[in-house]
């Protein structure tokens, strides 16, 4: 009687601690020479480091992304993301410092690079292009705009929206 019950405690322990598998598997590192050329795959999410020598995708990046080409696909990555192009189809949040910044959803941080790109965003964008479908911040660059809420849809050097 007592081995039993002690059984069913440890099991109810473990069904409370052990995560549920759905679809994606959480992994703390990522190496990606070209995608599907990867140590895991894309459809994982990555909870540390990414390193992408030419181009790697995964669903979500939380930590730090740097490569040639970083690009996820779904969900919310968090962290810093530095190398030549940032492509998230979703959501990111953080720093991103490359050639080309694109969020496809929802940004809050700081974009640093020649091209930045976010349909909705808060916080900075610090480049030659800056563009937000609509924003919540400040945007600093030759061209800069914002077309829903901004000063002005298209404003050189300083555009905001608060």
């Amino acid at each position: 009687m007592k081995s039993t019950s002690l059984f069913v405690v440890l099991g109810m322990l473990l069904v409370l601690f052990i995560p549920l598998q759905s679809g994606a598997v959480e992994r703390p590192l990522q190496l990606s020479i070209i995608t599907p050329l990867q140590i895991f795959p894309e459809e994982d999410n990555i909870t540390l480091f990414r390193f992408n020598l030419i181009y790697g995708r995964n669903s979500s990046v939380k930590g730090l992304d740097l490569g040639l080409i970083n690009h996820t696909t779904s969900g919310i990555s968090k962290g810093i993301q530095w190398g030549l192009v940032s492509w998230n189809e979703a959501d990111f949040v953080g720093f991103q410092y490359n050639m080309v910044n694109a969020t496809g959803n929802n940004f809050k941080g700081f974009q640093w690079g020649f091209i930045n790109y976010a349909r909705s965003a808060k916080g900075l964008q610090l480049g030659f292009v800056n563009y937000a479908e609509s924003m919540y911040g400040l945007q600093i660059g030759f061209a800069n705009i914002i077309r829903e809420g901004g000063l002005l849809p298209i404003l050189p050097i300083v555009n905001f929206s608060f």
